[in-house]
């Protein structure tokens, strides 16, 4: 985010849609003459590569604190040739290649999985030592690749048939951040996250000139976040105020365009065709959304170690959590952490029916299973110690850290993901059989304030080998919901739920599992209090 935005939270609709237009522009503002990574910097060794965007001592903290591709049974790193590039925003083709942009060199590149090759194509245009958080990208039925470009408030275009870049001009006010991306049929949506608006693209045939359709949204001085589109074509995107909550917004964009063809007018009053729904205030980050099959929306918090439903019939929202971070994530050694939390950050939905999210800070690829209620949380094995409480000032803990999980792309049964401080790409495997499974003696259950519950769960594995080091994995979304857990054996978990007194009536998740260093699994109990 390039800055905090503050406000009071204000519902008020602007009156219309903005119709702009830009051309196929070149960056400005840097001189080509200049040889940037060659000026004289004592605390810069130059090694031609784009590590040298960064001082010395900054090197192990952004370009990778190991250079060693690791795996584990569900996951394998592939190590990006050329050194600190940053691979952020992520996608595939149709062929199963893996394409992503490159923030430290302004650079996309593609990997073969079946070769297990990478090829990184120049961006001619791209400034010496220049640097920009590239969130979005997305493969188009025609051979290219668009991706979002921050620092020059840009969209980009690759052409994958000719090997050309061509960057597209923004409409920008000076507050811009053009962030995720996503092609929808002959439109190219993008979210302005600073800018307080959603962007949509269409390229005319001659690939000159771009017109925009900027959709202002409904609260001032707030970000817009990601976007979601439903069965109806509507566009779902959330509106926010950083740490003070925000609004669900949903755009009808075909009743929207039939209106203005029909009027012959170039816009009309916005408030006709925007929905706000209040967002709860446990919400206070949600970034990415996505539905799921059955037309819920589902929404990440990136400020807490949860994602949420909401079913756009009843208007109900529905609070799920992930388990805990593992120790080794945020090392605690010096104390300072007191309540870890795995941050969700974007969220998408696979052809299996799953949701698929990335856990920042607990370094996991998740997949929820909404019709099961399951959810199984893959561990990358990569650790960058500079970004958690890793160091002790007299030692680092060893396996310690994040990697940077910033997006992921799902290709079939495999999720396939950057690691920006690594320099490495991975990928998960799904289709790999789970070493156990859970079974709750009750899916659901009802109890009024003040009283309590007895229950259990199984740890039901593939072979008697996988209960070693099988932890519990006992996580709720409320205070006033309490659970004591008492260990029989390695199998049987039996549990007491408890409601305070001043338990709300309502519909509540209890996360209930085993997890190891590699891999958790666990099930959502549904508890309604009434």
């Amino acid at each position: 985010m390039k800055k905090k935005t503050k406000g009071i939270l204000a519902f008020i609709f602007l009156g219309g849609l903005m119709l702009t237009s830009g051309v196929l522009v070149a960056i400005t503002g840097y001189d080509p003459d200049v040889d940037y990574a060659a000026m004289n910097d004592p605390a810069v060794t130059i090694t031609g590569t784009p590590a040298d965007n960064y001082p010395d001592e900054q090197r192990t903290q952004f370009c990778s604190s190991d250079k060693i591709a690791k795996s584990t049974k569900f996951v394998q790193e592939f190590v990006i040739p050329t050194e600190c590039t940053n691979p952020l925003a992520i996608t595939s083709d149709y062929d199963g290649n893996v394409w992503f942009a490159q923030t430290n060199t302004g650079n996309l590149a593609k990997f073969n999985p079946v070769t297990q090759t990478f090829v990184e194509y120049e961006n001619p245009t791209w400034p010496d030592g220049a640097r920009s958080m590239m969130w979005g990208i997305d493969y188009a039925p025609d051979g290219s690749v668009w991706f979002t470009d921050e620092t020059y408030d840009s969209v980009w275009k690759f052409s994958t048939l000719d090997e050309e870049y061509e960057r597209l001009s923004y409409p920008s006010d000076g507050n811009s951040l053009p962030q995720k991306l996503r092609i929808d049929g002959s439109q190219i949506i993008v979210n302005d996250f600073t800018g307080n608006k959603l962007t949509i693209l269409n390229v005319n045939p001659t690939d000159t000139e771009v017109n925009y359709l900027s959709v202002p949204s409904p609260v001032d001085d707030s970000v817009t976040a990601d976007f979601a589109i439903d069965g109806n074509d509507n566009i779902w995107y959330t509106n926010w105020l950083f740490q003070q909550g925000g609004i669900l917004v949903q755009f009808d964009q075909n009743d929207y365009l039939d209106d203005v063809t029909n009027s012959g007018q170039p816009y009309l009053p916005l408030i006709d065709y925007i929905n706000g729904y209040p967002l709860p205030v446990q919400l206070l980050t949600p970034n990415g959304v996505t539905f799921s099959d059955d037309g819920t929306l589902w929404i990440a918090d990136t400020t807490s170690s949860s994602f949420f439903s909401f079913d756009p019939t009843t208007e109900q929202f529905i609070q799920y959590v992930t388990a805990d971070p593992i120790f080794e994530t945020f090392g605690n050694q010096t104390g300072i952490v007191k309540s870890p939390i795995s941050r969700p950050y974007w969220i998408e939905n696979n052809d299996q029916g799953q949701l698929v999210f990335n856990a920042q800070t607990a370094n996991n690829i998740s997949v929820m299973d909404p019709t099961t209620q399951t959810l199984v949380e893959y561990h990358v094995p990569s650790k960058n110690p500079n970004w958690a409480d890793c160091d002790s000032g007299m030692q680092v803990m060893e396996n310690c850290g994040v990697a940077q999980i910033f997006d992921f792309a799902i290709s079939g049964e495999k999720i396939w993901f950057t690691e920006w401080v690594e320099n490495k790409i991975g990928v998960v495997d799904t289709s790999v059989p789970l070493p156990f499974e859970i079974q709750l003696k009750n899916n659901i259950l009802k109890l009024s304030p003040g009283d309590s519950i007895s229950s259990h769960f199984i740890v039901s594995p593939q072979n008697e080998n996988q209960f070693v080091d099988i932890s519990a994995i006992v996580s709720t979304t409320h205070d006033f919901l309490d659970v004591e857990l008492t260990i029989d054996d390695a199998v049987f978990q039996n549990i007491e739920i408890s409601a305070s007194d001043d338990a709300l009536p309502g519909t509540y998740k209890i996360l209930l599992g085993g997890q190891t260093s590699d891999i958790a699994i666990s099930k959502y109990l549904t508890v309604i209090v009434e």
